[in-house]
């Protein structure tokens, strides 16, 4: 006589079959949106950019049918006026190191700021987290507008600069509509998405591993760099992430900031698409910009990834 022992086991492809359902449920929602709002939006932009513009504006039909048949009419001519002129390399470059310069910045401002919150008590902590929070309880634009009143040449910091500047025998400087202010401008706007990355990290890490750490006769340099850092790894890729890649094809701070000396590439893009109305070349620099971003995106996966095996 067998005697069967526990529950019987479920067919191994009905749990296969659920496994998957439960997958697709959770993954399905975030796939579909970036399938709408991401995928085929780019995969527009990406014909578009090898049409030709239209007489009055936008771009010709990249085929069409007549008597004839139909006909395919494409070409390459813009990614190559990108790829000759020098101009719009200048302007890839000058719009990489601003992004960098602004990573840059706010790592080194975000970093003890975010640090500080996670070490708080909950009562300041939930405080200085609402701080950091509250600029975007106002409109984007105003704050950028704010900061043109920040840097005119009436205002106390310039006024203020420029006395020291004369004391020292050097002329005066305008801070608006100068790199200068399309910097302080990308660190204001960014810095938050640099602080909450961090402090999620560090938020988490154990105290009791500082502890082991001066227990073992460790400086407070050596705690940082040898314990801290390390274990903050992935909320600086996170962060670095956040600011790059915004900063990288900004426009309205430049525009509202920089004047003609801070123009970047997505100064150029809003230009072809709204003033030229050269919408496949506008499509073309557009292109260039979403893969520099991609590619900055996978460094960063890549180098997280790194960053766990090593310290996880």
């Amino acid at each position: 006589m067998s005697i069967s022992r526990g529950a019987p086991k479920r067919p191994f492809s009905s749990m296969t079959s659920r496994a998957r359902l439960a997958r697709w449920a959770l993954s399905g929602p975030p796939l579909t949106f970036l399938a709408i709002f991401f995928l085929i939006p780019t995969l527009i932009m990406a014909l578009a950019s090898f049409g030709w513009p239209g007489r009055e504006g936008g771009f010709s039909p990249l085929w069409y049918h007549d008597a004839a048949g139909w006909h395919f009419d494409f070409t390459l001519g813009n990614y190559r006026d990108i790829f000759t002129l020098r101009l719009f390399l200048v302007l890839y470059l000058r719009s990489l190191g601003y992004a960098l310069a602004t990573t840059g910045f706010c790592l080194v401002g975000a970093y003890p700021l975010s640090l500080v919150i996670a070490r708080a008590r909950v009562g300041y902590r939930n405080l200085l987290l609402l701080l950091v929070i509250v600029p975007f309880w106002s409109n984007f634009l105003i704050r950028i507008y704010a900061w043109m009143i920040i840097l005119g040449p009436q205002a106390a910091l310039s006024r203020g600069i420029n006395a020291v500047l004369g004391l020292c025998g050097i002329r005066a400087v305008n801070l608006l509509f100068s790199p200068f202010a399309v910097m302080m401008g990308l660190v204001y706007v960014s810095l938050p998405f640099m602080i909450l990355p961090l402090y999620a990290n560090l938020e988490k890490h154990d105290p009791a591993l500082l502890e082991a750490a001066r227990d073992l006769g460790a400086s407070a340099w050596s705690c940082f760099w040898r314990v801290t850092f390390p274990l903050s790894v992935p909320g600086v890729i996170a962060g670095a992430t956040l600011v790059f890649v915004p900063a990288l094809g900004a426009f309205a701070v430049p525009d509202i900031l920089g004047g003609t000396r801070g123009i970047m590439i997505g100064n150029v893009i809003e230009m072809e698409f709204l003033q030229a109305r050269d919408w496949p070349f506008g499509a073309a620099l557009s292109i260039i910009l979403t893969i520099l971003a991609l590619g900055a995106t996978g460094i960063a996966a890549w180098a997280a990834r790194r960053g766990i095996k090593a310290y996880g």
